[in-house]
């Protein structure tokens, strides 16, 4: 799985953590969005996209929004904006782990649980 290595996804992961997803309408839309998405694995999201690692990124950061609020989580409440890129680059490994580890696995749970052990090495 060290396709999920796209460069796309660090920009993805910036833009997600530079971010919170607050608003219930704004949030009602995120899930909307990310629902087709949630069946796919690690290993189907990039046959399903692939050479096209933009759309990648797009179904991992709704992902992750998800992911945030569910677990309450105001990243700019939480990481001061000097960490922003350390924050950013221990997200993906925590990903690249998590699909390297089982292709099989809903990508919705390794982005999951990427963000939950992200923010513990923060903490």
């Amino acid at each position: 799985m060290k396709h999920v290595r796209h460069t796309a996804l660090i920009g993805l992961c910036l833009m997600t953590f530079a971010g919170t997803a607050s608003a219930d309408a704004e949030m009602d839309e995120i899930i909307a969005a990310a629902g087709p998405f949630m069946h796919l694995s690690c290993a189907s999201v990039l046959t399903e996209h692939e050479g096209n690692p933009e759309q990648v990124s797009q179904i991992v950061r709704l992902m992750a929004m998800v992911s945030l609020f569910n677990r309450q989580i105001d990243v700019l409440a939480t990481v001061p904006e000097e960490y922003l890129g350390d924050l950013k680059a221990e997200f993906v490994e925590e990903l690249e782990d998590a699909c390297d580890d089982d292709g099989g696995r809903l990508l919705a749970g390794a982005v999951d649980d990427a963000v939950r052990e992200t923010f513990e090495a923060f903490e």
